[in-house]
């Protein structure tokens, strides 16, 4: 359920931008478009699959089951960094300023926790540099943070979805 669930969320983002809001491109107006796109992918859709690794994967191997949820947000990582560079450079074309909303301010706070907990769970877990009584003290924090970074993620989405439907709507207002 899970799966067809974020499938569905990638696939009406995609349909939403690709068709009623004029494709996709690394230039122009539809430049934009590659940033709701990238996020809800990264880290909606791969965040959630990274989160639930130790759900599914229970009879497999703990090394293989880090290596696997290290790699998904790895990639939801790489997926977010071309949605922000995506959005930032349309809004210098475009000379729009950058971080003057809500979801702007909540997406990036989102970002850069992201990328923290992805660095610490690497020295802490991945590539052990702490002590096993370091490990098993931050391990629940690390699961903890990681729940409420996802729940982070899908409210700032929540806001830019919300934030492009006003500015959509506002724009046919006369």
């Amino acid at each position: 359920t899970r799966l067809v669930l974020g499938v569905a969320c990638v696939v009406i983002t995609g349909v939403w931008m690709g068709h009623y809001r004029g494709g996709y491109a690394w230039d122009g107006s539809a430049q934009f478009n590659v940033h709701p796109l990238c996020m809800v992918l990264g880290l909606v859709f791969l965040y959630g699959d990274a989160v639930l690794v130790y759900r599914v994967f229970r009879n497999e191997t703990k090394r293989s089951v880090k290596i696997l949820h290290a790699l998904l947000h790895m990639m939801a990582l790489v997926i977010s960094i071309v949605g922000l560079v995506a959005v930032f450079d349309f809004h210098s074309s475009a000379k729009i300023s950058h971080m003057y909303s809500l979801h702007s301010w909540c997406g990036m706070l989102t970002f850069v926790l992201f990328v923290l907990q992805w660095l610490l769970g690497l020295g802490f877990f991945l590539f052990p540099w702490a002590s096993a009584q370091l490990r098993s003290w931050y391990l629940p924090l690390h699961v903890f943070f990681g729940l409420l970074l996802l729940a982070m993620s899908v409210g700032s989405c929540l806001l830019g979805i919300t934030e492009k439907l006003l500015f959509s709507m506002l724009g046919k207002i006369k």
